[in-house]
């Protein structure tokens, strides 16, 4: 468990001008980030627990505090178990069964607790380029490495949708701008981009 006080004391919130020293695709209405990364601190050790010794619950606690964040912006207003979809960022098959889960999926179960907002089937969108870590990587190499990575299995599921990505971290955006371009394709009403921490 992720008690409030930590939450508020241990993290630092991510800073809002963040939000303009990156280009957004077109599509992408917003992008939120709970808190900043802290390399070597409290933060990404929990983000490294959750990811590599499977503590899940933990990645439902950050959800759940992601949720709450997502809920005090002005243009998730809009969004309802009706219209919207989550869909956490898809791991390759290969890296899942060495993995034995995806960590993001676990973050998108607490968004969705505290939204009432359903997950998107996980086979619609599928990851179809086992990448290289993308830490260390400018970010032409990072573009490069993931560039046609996903792959859209079920248009009809996203069309029409607003559609909420949940990743852990964002760096450059490498991952999720991709992802966000590849949803494009079944034309969903919005797309909105919500991760843990940014670096």
């Amino acid at each position: 468990m992720i008690c409030t006080e930590c939450a508020v004391y241990k993290f630092e919130s991510a800073t809002q001008s963040y939000e303009d020293r990156i280009n957004m695709p077109e599509g992408v209405s917003f992008r939120v980030a709970l808190w900043s990364f802290d390399k070597g601190g409290y933060l990404q050790e929990i983000l490294h627990k959750l990811k590599y010794h499977r503590l899940t619950a933990v990645g439902e606690d950050l959800g759940l505090f992601l949720g709450a964040r997502i809920k005090k912006i002005p243009a998730a207003k809009i969004l309802n178990k009706e219209n919207s979809l989550i869909l956490p960022v898809p791991l390759h098959p290969r890296k899942k069964r060495m993995r034995g889960f995806n960590q993001a999926r676990y973050i998108a179960m607490g968004v969705s607790e505290v939204l009432g907002i359903p997950l998107c089937d996980s086979k619609s969108v599928r990851r179809i380029k086992n990448t290289k870590s993308q830490t260390g990587y400018s970010l032409k190499k990072r573009r490069a490495n993931i560039s046609k990575a996903f792959r859209m299995e079920d248009a009809e599921e996203i069309t029409g949708k607003h559609i909420i990505i949940i990743d852990d971290v964002i760096t450059t955006g490498a991952t999720t701008f991709e992802l966000a371009n590849e949803l494009k394709i079944a034309k969903p009403s919005s797309i909105c981009i919500a991760t843990v921490a940014q670096a």
